[in-house]
C-alpha cells in the first residue's frame, strides 16, 4: 500500500494533467457530438413531399443518403481504428498536421455526434405527432417548429441518454494514446514506463477514472433532476385550476 501512495505523490501532475485532460476532451467532445446530433435531428425530419420540385427531393435524398453512411460507419468502427485513419490520414492524404488535443477533441466528437444523432432521433420521435400537427395549422415552418416547440422537450428527454454518454467518454478517450494525446492512459503509461510497477500504477489510474465517472453521474443526475421539475404542479390559469377553485369555494 505504501508503494501506491509513494507512486501517486511522485507522480501526481501527471495524473492531474491527465485526468484533466481526459475530462476537457470528454466534456467537449460530448457537447460538440450532442450538436452535431441535433443538426442531423432536425435535417432528417425535414418533409419532403411528392409534390415538391425533383431536385429538392434529390437532394434530400442524397444529403439523407451521407448522414446515414456517417452514422453507419462511426457508430460500427471502433474509435481507436477511427483515431489512427482521422489522425494519420490526413496527414498522409491531405498534408494536414493536426495537433494531439484538436485531433483528440474531433475524433470524440465526430464518434458521439453519430450516437448522438440516433438519441435525438428517438427523443424526437417520442413526441406526440399531434404537437407538429397542431404547429402546422397555426402556420409554423418545420424549424419553427422544432425549435420552438419539439427540441425544448427532446433534450430533456434525451438528457439521461446524454449523460450517459459524457460517462462512456470519459472512459474511451483512453484509446486516444494510440495518436499521442497526453490523456490519463498515456500518462499512466509513461509512468509504469519509468518505475517498471505496473499493477500498481494501473491501479492508481483506475481509482482516478472511477473518481471522475462516479463525480460526474452524480452531478448529472442532480441536473436531471433540475430539468425534470416538480413532480406535482398546476398551471396557472389552466381549467383543473378553475375547477379546484370552485371546489374550494
Amino acid at each position: 500500500m505504501q508503494v501506491i501512495f509513494d507512486i501517486a505523490k511522485q507522480n501526481a501532475f501527471g495524473f492531474l494533467s491527465g485526468a484533466l485532460t481526459t475530462i476537457e476532451i470528454a466534456l467537449l467532445g460530448t457537447i460538440f457530438g450532442a450538436l452535431i446530433g441535433l443538426a442531423i435531428g432536425v435535417i432528417k425530419t425535414i418533409p419532403v413531399k411528392e409534390s415538391d420540385f425533383l431536385a429538392k427531393r434529390i437532394i434530400f435524398k442524397i444529403i439523407n443518403a451521407l448522414l446515414t453512411a456517417y452514422i453507419e460507419i462511426f457508430r460500427g468502427t471502433p474509435m481507436m481504428v477511427q483515431s489512427i485513419i482521422i489522425f494519420y490520414g490526413t496527414a498522409q492524404l491531405f498534408n494536414i498536421h493536426m495537433g494531439y488535443i484538436f485531433a483528440g477533441l474531433l475524433i470524440v466528437s465526430i464518434n458521439t455526434g453519430a450516437y448522438m444523432s440516433e438519441i435525438v432521433r428517438g427523443g424526437i420521435n417520442s413526441i406526440d405527432s399531434g404537437q407538429f400537427e397542431a404547429a402546422q395549422a397555426i402556420g409554423m415552418s418545420h424549424f419553427q417548429t422544432m425549435f420552438s416547440i419539439i427540441l425544448p422537450q427532446t433534450i430533456r428527454n434525451i438528457l439521461p441518454a446524454t449523460s450517459n454518454e459524457f460517462v462512456i467518454n470519459i472512459k474511451d478517450t483512453s484509446v486516444l494514446n494510440i495518436i499521442g494525446v497526453s490523456e490519463l492512459f498515456f500518462e499512466m503509461k509513461g509512468i509504469y514506463g519509468r518505475n517498471y510497477l505496473f499493477y500498481q500504477t494501473a491501479l492508481i489510474a483506475c481509482a482516478i477514472y472511477f473518481v471522475l465517472t462516479f463525480t460526474t453521474t452524480r452531478i448529472l443526475r442532480f441536473v436531471e433532476k433540475k430539468f425534470k421539475g416538480s413532480d406535482s404542479y398546476t398551471v396557472l390559469g389552466s381549467r383543473a385550476k378553475r375547477l379546484d377553485d370552485m371546489e374550494v369555494k
